[in-house]
Order: C-alpha cells, then structure tokens, then sequence
C-alpha cells in the first residue's frame, strides 16, 4: 500500500505520514525543497522528537520523495497511489492542482480505482475548496465526484517551528507533541476507510472543522495576541499560560465558542465534552517542552483575522448564536496590535504590508478589509463597534492593563 503526501514539512511527516507509515504504507512525499527531498530518498527515513511532558522519539521508516517540479514523475506517484493527502498550507493549493489531476488522468486510464485525497490544510469546506480548484485542471466532463474522494480533517496537532540551527544541521528532524490523533470526514471516502491507529473517523465533520477553527485555533490566537500585549519581551506561548489573567481570557473566549458550537451542533458537543476538550487544549497550550512560539501561533494576520477565520468566524458564529463574546473580541482586538517577531526579530513578510497599511488607513480600513466586515449588516457592525471599542482600550492601557476588561463577561 502506498501514500502519496504532498509537503513533506511539520503535519505532512509529523503527522499523517507518520501514521500511514507506522501502519505499514509506503510514504512517498512530493516537496520543492531539493535539500529536504534528497535528504529522505538517501536516509529513507526521519526522526520525530516528541516534546512533551513524557518525552521520545519515533522513526518513521521507508518513506522517499519526488521533487514536486517533476510533473512526469509526480503523475506516476499519483496514478499508481492507494491514498493521497496534501499538507502544503492553503496558500500553496493552487500549485499542486495540476500534478493531482495529471495524476489522476493516469488513473483513469489504467482503470485504476477511485483515489481518496485527505486534506490536511487548516480550510474551512475544503472540499469544496479543493474539489473547485482541481476541476480547472481536469478534462471536461471528467467523473470527479465518483473518481474522487475529497476527506477533509481537523488537524490538531501541535508542531512548533523547529529553530534555525536544527534545520541546518538535522534537516530531517521534527519535534512535535504527543497528540496523535487525525479527525476526518467518514463521508468523503470513495474507498474503504483504512485501518489506521490514529484515524478518527467521524460523521458530522462540520462540527469538527467548526471546533478546531474556533475553539482550538481562536483560544490560541487568544493567548498569542492577548499575551503578547502583556509581555511584549516573551517568547513562547508556554509563558502566556503561566499567566492566571491570560490564561483565563483565552479560556473565556474558549467557552464563548463552546457555548455557540453547542447550540449549533446539540447532536455533537454538551457542556461535558465540550469542558474536557478545552481544558486539555489549555493544558497542552502550556506544554514547555513543545518549545512553541508566540509568533508561529500569531503570525499571518490577514489570514488569521479574516472573515472566516479562527476569531471574527467565531464572532460571526456567536453573533448568529446569539452568545456574548467579550473575550473573542477582546481578541481580535490585541491582533489588530499584534507584532511579534521571529527569531532573528523580523516580522513574517505578509504582516510588514498589514502593519504598513495599518498604520495608513487604520482600524476601520482593518475591520473592512482585513476582517471582512460589512457594517451595513446590524449583527456586523455591533462585531466591528465591540472590535473598535476594545482597541481604543486596549491602546490606553499600560500597567493593569487587562484588569477589568472582561467583568461583564
């Protein structure tokens, strides 16, 4: 059995090729990065460093690559795969499309079986998504929804930006934590699902993706922007939840999605599952030894504070809800002021341009552009006037300043 991975970067080997490989597929990963596709096919394998509070290591074993600007060999790995999946970061789909559906003319023509795509990106629909940009590169007329299986997942695990001089000297090395599971849509298969230890197949995949985005990722985002108002000079989200105010803001604004996703999905969350999943997230938020960086977790704002996004497409969930959501808010707020920085103190390249334009239009220009809120919607504009309402404070404050931010909540 073969699995055909496109990225071999932190979910790509840490994750879902990890778990095929340690069930017995053949890896094979399609990459740009020459150094990193040379290193795996004269290694044939890499090592895991789990950084948590029971620390290991685990060797995936017979895994190779194809460089992925090699579209003959890259349509052979396709048309002869028994699974593939993606973990190359939304930005990056459009570069994979044409392979993926040379590839799959190749099935077709070999009378190969139907292909399942797992979706390892951090997308909402991405099916949808994935299935839209894919067709424009397939013959007309072709089959997809039957040739095709479009699986999306809930990718929780945690993987920290692994440091410069590591990269250089171990380019195969991960850390990553112990979390081992993947969540996925039991519906996308065209295929068996396979028996895979750490698949989690579930029914309503919504309400997954739904959770991830905006109770994992919008607590995250919490204490990455929030926390790096109050300490300015700290480094790693581990901090931020050493802090009792930081800490219980993310957790507020945790909940405020808890509360929304219960009354969306009642078949799916109560207030018992949803509890137990928020504190675990929070416990391994505060994991050390991960090494996790306040700027990996906040980096890439106009991403992270789009419409649709991890904090105002929680706003708009619990605007449509109808839950209070002063800690989201207050969020979204500490973002728009967010600007960590990397370890050699440079900003990521797509927030310098934000910041610039920032700084040129300010925060109305953010909240339309950047948040993608319409104020001649009245549920939008009472989000954008909290937002407004909460960065004015924000910037007033110095000492104390988060005290009293959210008593009404």
């Amino acid at each position: 059995m073969k699995l055909v991975v496109f990225g071999a970067g932190n979910i790509g080997r840490s994750f879902v090729g990890q778990l095929f490989a340690r069930a017995g597929y053949q890896v094979v990963f399609v990459d740009i990065d020459a150094r990193l596709v040379e290193a795996l096919n004269r290694e044939g394998r890499y090592r895991i460093e789990i950084k948590d509070r029971r620390p290991g290591e685990i060797w995936v074993e017979g895994v190779s690559a194809v460089d992925g600007r090699d579209g003959e060999r890259v349509a052979k790995e396709v048309g002869s795969c028994d699974m593939l999946a993606t973990a190359v970061g939304t930005g990056s789909l459009p570069h994979i499309y044409p392979g993926i559906a040379r590839g799959l003319s190749v099935r077709e023509k070999a009378g190969r079986p139907p292909l399942d795509i797992i979706i390892c990106e951090n997308l909402r629909n991405a099916a949808g998504v994935f299935g839209e940009g894919l067709r424009e590169h397939l013959p007309a007329g072709f089959p997809i929804e039957e040739r095709v299986g479009l699986i999306e997942t809930s990718i929780g695990k945690m993987v920290p930006i692994m440091p410069e001089e590591v990269r250089r000297r171990e380019p195969l090395v991960l850390y990553a934590e112990a979390y081992n599971t993947l969540i996925l849509d039991a519906k996308g298969f065209r295929n068996a699902i396979p028996e895979v230890p750490g698949l989690d197949p579930k029914e309503n995949m919504a309400a997954y993706v739904d959770r991830k985005a905006f109770i994992h990722n919008c607590g995250h985002a919490v204490c990455a922007y929030v926390g790096y108002l109050a300490h300015e000079e700290a480094v790693y989200i581990w901090e931020m939840m050493a802090d009792e105010e930081v800490r219980e803001t993310a957790r507020r604004a945790m909940w405020e999605s808890g509360r929304a996703l219960m009354k969306r999905y009642p078949d799916e969350f109560d207030e018992r599952n949803q509890g137990e999943h928020i504190e675990d997230l929070l416990s391994r938020f505060g994991n050390e030894a991960l090494g996790d960086t306040i700027y990996r977790v906040g980096r890439d704002l106009g991403r992270k504070l789009s419409r649709g996004d991890r904090l105002v497409g929680a706003l708009l969930m619990d605007a449509e809800e109808r839950v209070a959501a002063p800690a989201t808010t207050l969020g979204a707020a500490a973002g728009l002021m967010f600007r960590g920085s990397d370890e050699r103190g440079e900003l990521f390249g797509a927030d310098e341009e934000l910041r610039r334009r920032f700084t040129e239009h300010g925060i109305d220009w953010a909240l339309s552009e950047v948040c993608g809120l319409d104020e001649a919607v009245e549920a939008e504009a009472r989000i954008a006037a909290g937002i407004r309402a909460a960065y004015a404070d924000l910037r007033e404050r110095k000492e104390g300043w988060l005290e009293g931010l959210l008593e009404t909540g």
